[in-house]
């Protein structure tokens, strides 16, 4: 595995001091709202990080830098490379991009992904992991983060509150040491980090949670506060999560209660401002992830003969939605 270097001004008997921080040599994919954060964090920490990215934003972190804002106000000079000349093999390759993207990146990145190299998606659902291990084999991880954050105006990445955190594991559930070298090396990066016992659980309750969340402001076509505010309102999130719910626990991930009950607190909140990303798309005018996060729900949700006619009406005004988009 690599060694990240973190030089030090010093000497002792003429000779140079170096500080040398235990890690890995990183390549995150994408440099937007999810992967810039999380992969700026590791790089102000020190670690040895890279940004695969397209030509033209290249030319713009090399220019301004990668600026977080919003709870964060730090600015990172990156490392960053581009599909034509990766940098040879790293370590841990971070996938972080949407998932209409997925495909292009895939190609982008298997240059450096070399026979130890970590692969380790971010992205939302689940049918990304067949298609990166239909390409890349046992050298996928599972792979979880949360965080609320987008891109301002000028490139920046805004984040909104406290909440960051990644978890990654095998699998298969084991504990390797490529797993907890990884876990080292994010740690104290300014982010929670974990290994849960079950990252496909991990991945499971998550999926259940921006599922609800997106159906509920994609379906209500508001913010939670405002949907709330209207009579019945608050019952129409509790009732998304109880179908979503369904569909994990059938498959084998049965969400925790105290999980449910956070989730609903936040979906019930008055006054809310909160919206999910696939709402912000929608009302952007920009196509979304409605397959891998409604469309595959609740194909699943079919294959193991559970009813969900709320998420099943998601789905269908999210695609007559997208098919506006891409067909403009």
């Amino acid at each position: 595995m690599g060694v990240a270097l973190l030089q030090r001004a010093g000497a002792h008997d003429g000779l140079d001091q170096r500080c040398m921080l235990i890690g890995m040599r990183i390549l995150v994919v994408g440099a937007g709202a999810t992967g810039g954060w999380f992969g700026a964090k590791t790089a102000l920490a020190g670690r040895d990080v890279t940004f695969l990215v397209r030509p033209g934003r290249a030319a713009v972190l090399r220019e301004r830098g990668l600026r977080l804002t919003g709870s964060d106000d730090e600015t990172l000079v990156p490392q960053v490379v581009t599909a034509d000349a990766p940098g040879g093999h790293y370590d841990a390759v971070l996938v972080a991009v949407k998932a209409l993207a997925l495909a292009p990146a895939i190609d982008d990145l298997a240059p450096a992904v070399g026979p130890e190299t970590a692969v380790v998606p971010f992205l939302n659902g689940m049918a990304h992991v067949d298609t990166l291990r239909a390409r890349f084999g046992d050298r996928v991880l599972g792979g979880v983060v949360k965080i609320s954050s987008t891109i301002g105006p000028d490139g920046e990445i805004v984040r909104f509150g406290p909440l960051a955190s990644l978890a990654v594991g095998e699998l298969d559930g084991s504990v390797t040491p490529r797993v907890k070298e990884l876990v080292a090396t994010f740690d104290g990066a300014g982010f929670d980090v974990a290994q849960p016992p079950s990252i496909l659980a991990a991945m499971w309750h998550k999926w259940v949670l921006i599922a609800t969340m997106g159906a509920l402001n994609c379906l209500a076509r508001g913010t939670v506060g405002e949907i709330v505010a209207q009579p019945g309102g608050a019952l129409l999130g509790p009732a998304l999560l109880a179908e979503a719910a369904a569909v994990s626990a059938a498959a084998g991930f049965p969400v925790p209660p105290e999980e449910l009950a956070a989730t609903t607190q936040t979906i019930t909140r008055p006054g809310s401002p909160f919206a999910a990303s696939m709402y912000r798309d929608v009302t952007g005018g920009l196509p979304t992830e409605v397959e891998q996060i409604l469309g595959d729900l609740v194909a699943r949700a079919a294959a193991l003969g559970v009813e969900v006619p709320l998420l099943d009406l998601a789905t269908l005004q999210l695609r007559v939605q997208q098919q506006r988009v891409l067909g403009a």
